[in-house]
Parts: structure tokens; sequence; C-alpha cells
């Protein structure tokens, strides 16, 4: 007797949303000294993936003047810059996430307009 591995209905769209919701997301913020741009892109970011990431996320902030050649390894050109290293594909996103909306395509969380 052969089974069906074809989902009825939604339940392959509902299944995917349940595996995104679960997905763990690997950030890197590259910011240069603890300017207040720097600044204020860990606190937007911060409260960015707790809204909207809550207990989904590792945030590593790499000050690119500390550590200069994660920065080159990334060919990270400006800072602040956000990695998204995990779930593929890799994103960034520059400038100090006060965009929110742009934060969130940039992420994959929201489709592109």
């Amino acid at each position: 007797m052969a089974t069906s591995t074809a989902d009825d209905g939604d339940g392959g769209l509902e299944r995917a949303a349940r595996e995104a919701a679960e997905q763990r997301f690997i950030l890197r913020l590259y910011v240069a000294g603890m300017t207040a741009r720097s600044r204020r892109a860990i606190e937007n970011l911060r409260v960015i993936c707790e809204t909207h990431l809550h207990n989904r996320y590792d945030l590593v902030v790499v000050d690119v003047y500390q550590q200069p050649t994660l920065a080159k390894g990334e060919q990270i050109i400006a800072a602040p810059t956000l990695v998204k290293k995990l779930p593929l594909p890799l994103r960034r996103v520059i400038g100090d996430m006060s965009d929110t909306q742009r934060v969130l395509v940039g992420l994959d969380l929201v489709p592109v307009d």
C-alpha cells in the first residue's frame, strides 16, 4: 500500500509557517566605535529583535575598530551594517536600523512591497 506525502489543503503552508516561526536567527551588527549612531543602531535592532524574534535570535555586536579582521572578512565597507548569517540567504542592512520596515524586509520577516 502506497502512502502519499502530499498535504491536503493548506497543511503544507501551515507547516512552513510553523517552521519559519521556529527558525533561529544568527545576526552580527558591525559598528564603528560607540558613537551615537552606533548606539542608536544597537538599540533599534534590539527592539526589533525582541518584538519580532523574541527568544529566536543571537545578536553579536562587533566594533570594527576593536576587531578589524572580522569586518575585513565580512567585507564590511560601511557601519553600522547588520549581517543576517542564518537562516539563509545571507542578507545585509546598512544604516542605524531606524527604518523598521526595511530591517524586517532585510531579515526576510516581511515580503518586499
